[in-house]
């Protein structure tokens, strides 16, 4: 079974990155035209990054294998996830694959894991994450188990280093545990 892995327009495109490398199952690839543009900025080349994708689907492909419920997933990741995503998948809007496959994975009472990036919040986000939540989504603000660096120093943390512990997290989420945990590390 494939992991279904959505890019959204939020700051954060790191992180899918590690996903993708961390991933044990095939990965789906879709991104919205704001997350492959910030992902650029971000990151790379976003053509590299879905060259290491298993599937890549168009954001605008409502006939892709993925927004069918028949078609199996381990789950589905979003991250980053934008505020807006997050809002649509809220209010049911299935007008793009990346909202579709979602819909599909709470319909069908898959994982969804939607790692929100942007903040503060409004209370309109907290309304719509706690719908989702209701709904039967995991959301999962981005941001890192900063505990699995206690007694380090600060500058010796990269990063890379907290998204990939953060990545281990939503791993976890689905079903694989993490090499380490706190207390193996501590």
């Amino acid at each position: 079974m494939n992991l279904v892995l959505a890019v959204s327009g939020a700051s954060g495109a790191c992180a899918a990155k590690l996903l993708m490398k961390k991933s044990p199952w095939p990965v789906s690839l879709i991104a919205s035209d704001w997350g492959k543009d910030i992902y650029r900025r971000e990151c790379s080349s976003f053509e590299d990054f879905a060259a290491d994708a298993d599937a890549v689907f168009d954001n605008k492909d409502l006939a892709s294998p993925v927004s069918s419920g028949s078609v199996e997933t381990v789950g589905m990741v979003i991250l980053p996830c934008s505020t807006n995503t997050l809002a649509h998948i809220a209010c049911g809007m299935a007008d793009s694959l990346i909202t579709r496959a979602a819909h599909c994975h709470l319909k069908e009472r898959r994982k969804l894991v939607l790692c929100v990036r942007e903040s503060p919040w409004t209370a309109i986000d907290f309304s719509n994450a706690e719908r989702l939540t209701q709904a039967g989504a995991t959301v999962m603000p981005l941001s890192p188990p900063f505990y699995m660096t206690a007694g380090r120093d600060p500058d010796d943390v990269s990063m890379t280093e907290l998204m990939e512990l953060f990545v281990d997290r939503i791993l976890a989420t689905l079903g694989k545990p993490p090499e380490e945990t706190w207390e193996t590390r501590a």
